[in-house]
């Protein structure tokens, strides 16, 4: 059996636990490896084993996480159900699984077909919306009402919870800021007006915020403003010491990106963002966003609104533990609060 988590109404308290929480597994599967875990109680996460993760073949991953299983059933029960955090798409509605990187799942119903085969209830979300999980229950955004979760990584993507619970929407598509025709095309910097193309994006339009949202896209503004290659960790590098065109980029950057995520934050009610994926590690630019955006929303926050995610490191097994316990009922209790 799969089970898909739904949202709660705001307002409603956080889950509690109605008697002893059972133990939850719990594997984060990338494309190279997966992580095997066990949460024996809500809050509480025990890293087990990393293994290669075979991508490519159904019958040799399910056999992997038997494996993984068996060889750790003592940590957990015979009847502990499997979260599984993924790099790909689940849809809620139907169970059926899309991923690049894990081409194997794709058009499986991932959680119905485990559960056949390791005899437990399976549930399964998609690697952004655990760390969003992970944030609202585990990280910045506890006590926090809505948590709209930023991942900027390579790309751009995100996640919505209110009251600690995931919102999952039609074809599993929500919090997915990076995506559609709104960037501006114009910026004004030092007096001058800038024209930027709407560069096409892998989805089949152009002028998402994925295309130069994340790393690549920063590395794609650079070169179109300065006709250079140069990669993203060296722009940022470069803006930190004051080089001139690394800043003129990075400038050009916030203001087009402070936009949507601004109007994210209104249209949601966010009072938090947690931002996930390689660029939340840039501090001064997360904290540069931070400011682009309170300038931006109609709500005044004495607290940073955009920040880094907490956990960044194990937010994938951390929101499947979430999962799986918010599943079986079982939840951390805690104030949420409209801050």
């Amino acid at each position: 059996m799969s089970i898909a988590a739904t949202p709660r109404t705001t307002g409603q308290p956080a889950i509690g636990s109605v008697g002893p929480a059972k133990p939850v597994f719990c594997v984060d599967i990338g494309g190279s490896f997966m992580k095997f875990a066990v949460s024996p109680a809500p809050g509480a996460l025990v890293p087990l084993e990393k293994v290669a993760t075979p991508a490519a073949n159904w019958d040799d991953l399910a056999a992997s996480l038997a494996t993984l299983i068996e060889r750790n059933v003592q940590a957990g029960d015979p009847a502990s159900p499997l979260a599984l955090s993924i790099a790909g798409l689940i849809d809620p509605r139907t169970g059926f699984a899309t991923s690049a990187n894990i081409p194997c799942i794709t058009g499986r119903r991932i959680g119905d077909e485990l559960s056949g085969i390791l005899g437990r209830p399976v549930l399964a979300a998609n690697d952004a919306d655990c760390l969003t999980l992970a944030e609202a229950n585990e990280g910045v955004g506890r006590g926090h009402a809505v948590v709209f979760c930023a991942i900027m990584g390579t790309g751009i993507g995100g996640g919505l919870a209110i009251d600690g619970r995931l919102v999952r929407g039609a074809g599993g598509v929500t919090g997915e800021w990076g995506h559609g025709p709104i960037l501006n095309t114009t910026v004004e910097l030092g007096g001058e007006t800038l024209h930027i193309p709407r560069f096409s994006c892998g989805c089949g339009q152009s002028g998402c915020v994925d295309t130069i949202g994340g790393a690549r896209g920063i590395e794609r503004l650079h070169h179109f403003l300065h006709g250079c290659e140069e990669t993203s960790y060296r722009i940022l590098e470069d803006w930190q010491a004051d080089e001139a065109k690394a800043a003129r980029t990075v400038a050009v950057y916030l203001e087009l990106i402070a936009d949507p995520l601004a109007l994210s934050v209104n249209v949601t009610g966010a009072s938090i963002v947690p931002v996930g994926g390689g660029l939340a590690s840039v501090t001064p630019l997360i904290d540069a966003l931070d400011r682009a955006v309170r300038k931006r929303i109609l709500n005044r926050f004495d607290h940073p609104l955009v920040t880094p995610a907490l956990r960044l490191e194990d937010g994938g097994l951390v929101g499947a533990a979430v999962l799986g316990h918010q599943s079986a009922g079982y939840g951390r209790e805690s104030a949420v609060q409209g801050h």
